[in-house]
């Protein structure tokens, strides 16, 4: 049996696990925002970093890169790694993956993603909506055992650039960030 897991945040540059193949492609209904507090990797509870989730969103589509592993124990390693990875996630989805803009069908059904959503009762970490200059600042402020929140941000950034994808919300955070750090120097 054959696991495919979907990667719309620092997935698509830093697997973490074996994989087969890599398809650079996006899903349907969704897209991709900083409001998903992180506590264990790039924040603490004291000053929590953002990191993306995706919400739904009619008509639009989120870039992102989809992984496929075809052996069983490759497939339970990585669900064991991505357990701990997306702990902070309280929603596993399975979404339809295309790779043309222009396709009526799928290249693949019941592909894997990490959701965290808005449910204060099951998401504790979810902090939402916020205005491109507060979120920046909680990015700037922000740094957990895998670093400063500002690298997951600037990260992810040139990622998706290297994909082929302008997402206008992570381009305008990372602009504040860098407008920020400047002003400040």
């Amino acid at each position: 049996m054959v696991m495919w897991v979907f990667g719309y945040g620092s997935l698509i540059s830093k697997a973490g696990f074996h994989y087969d193949e890599r398809v650079i492609g996006f899903i349907k209904g969704y897209r991709r925002v900083f409001y998903q507090g992180s506590t264990d990797h790039r924040g603490t509870p004291e000053f929590p970093g953002r990191t993306v989730t995706l919400e739904p969103a009619e008509g639009e589509i989120c870039w992102g890169a989809a992984y496929k592993i075809s052996k069983e124990e490759d497939a339970k390693t990585a669900l064991t790694y991505l357990e701990v990875r997306e702990k902070q996630y309280d929603k596993k989805e399975y979404v339809d993956f295309y790779t043309d803009l222009n396709a009526t069908s799928p290249a693949v059904s019941g592909v894997m993603v990490y959701i965290a959503t808005a449910d204060k009762k099951t998401n504790v970490n979810y902090l939402g909506p916020a205005s491109d200059e507060e979120i920046a600042r909680q990015i700037i402020q922000s740094e957990g055992p895998a670093g400063p929140n500002r690298d997951y941000l600037f990260n992810l950034e040139k990622a998706l650039l290297q994909i082929g994808c302008k997402d206008k919300h992570v381009i305008d955070l990372a602009n504040e960030v860098r407008r920020i750090l400047e002003k400040e120097q």
